[in-house]
């Protein structure tokens, strides 16, 4: 007969330790949870523009945005080459960043007062610049602490300085509403998963699905709600400039004819699809008007 060497009675120990593993992981996955939502709601503050409260990391103020704008516009201009500023399509330009930029506070103000806040004037600090850069992009950009571009490609399909304006309202508005402070304390909480993940265990595999669904249930759709605050914010700016808000909508339509109508499905796109962009501004436009009414000198006359 053989002996047994555990006198018929199963090792505890083995018995005992996925139960104890398991347990540590639920602690780990926990304690992250609860530094998560810590963040998440003392990081939490009301947007003027908008009326909802957005995540922007409290220790973030305007000078180190201004700071890291300042620093991505250098890098990209080290990179890319602007055009002569002195050119007729550089001051043109210039010269709607112009209007755009004189009227941030008075639709800052109408927009607080429609959700019922009072206006930041967070924008007051910044130090506006803009350069065209020469490119096939149909593209623009503005940065924190108001540094800006136009790429070149951008004009021939724009056509005209109404759509160009819309272009850039929509940018400039990227910034009024402090997007990228957003994005980098969405990112933060990213990382907060994904040292949850590899802290509590999980195979990278599993990691990889928690960070897709995390992707498609709440990045993605966050992505895009920034892009049609900005539509909104944008257009409401351009009508206050006095440029024409209903050029909006045929830009966008030529945009999604330059691309070949390749947009992916909206759910795997940061950006709105064409169609669902189109509708909001369509909707937006009798509130554009009323902006173009009551802000454009021009239009009161």
């Amino acid at each position: 007969m053989r002996n047994d060497p555990f006198g018929g009675r199963q090792p505890a120990q083995r018995g005992r330790r996925p139960g104890l593993f398991g347990n540590v992981r639920w602690l780990v996955l926990l304690a992250f949870a609860g530094y998560a939502a810590f963040y998440w709601f003392s990081n939490r503050s009301v947007d003027p523009y908008t009326g909802e409260k957005v995540l922007i990391d409290a220790s973030l103020d305007a000078e180190q945005e201004k700071a890291l704008g300042l620093q991505a516009y250098e890098q990209i201009l080290s990179q890319e080459r602007p055009v002569d500023p002195n050119s007729q399509i550089a001051r043109q330009v210039r010269e709607i960043a112009r209007q755009l930029i004189a009227k941030v506070d008075v639709v800052e103000a109408a927009l607080a007062e429609e959700h019922g806040q009072e206006p930041t004037h967070f924008s007051r600090d910044f130090e506006w610049d803009v350069n065209v850069i020469e490119s096939d992009q149909a593209n623009a950009f503005c940065l924190p602490g108001g540094k800006m571009a136009v790429y070149t490609g951008l004009i021939p399909v724009a056509q005209n300085a109404d759509a160009v304006a819309v272009v850039m309202g929509h940018e400039i508005a990227h910034a009024l509403l402090r997007h990228g402070a957003q994005r980098m304390a969405q990112q933060k909480l990213t990382q907060i998963g994904q040292m949850a993940g590899a802290a509590s265990g999980m195979d990278p595999q599993q990691q990889q699905m928690v960070m897709a669904a995390m992707g498609y249930g709440y990045l993605l759709p966050y992505a895009r709600a920034h892009e049609t605050q900005a539509d909104e914010v944008g257009l409401m700016l351009a009508a206050a400039a006095c440029f024409n808000p209903q050029e909006a909508v045929p830009l966008w339509e030529r945009m999604g004819a330059a691309s070949g109508g390749e947009a992916p499905a909206e759910f795997t796109s940061t950006h709105p699809n064409p169609g669902t962009r189109i509708q909001n501004l369509q909707a937006l436009m009798p509130k554009a008007m009323e902006y173009r009414q009551r802000f454009c000198e021009t239009a009161n006359r």
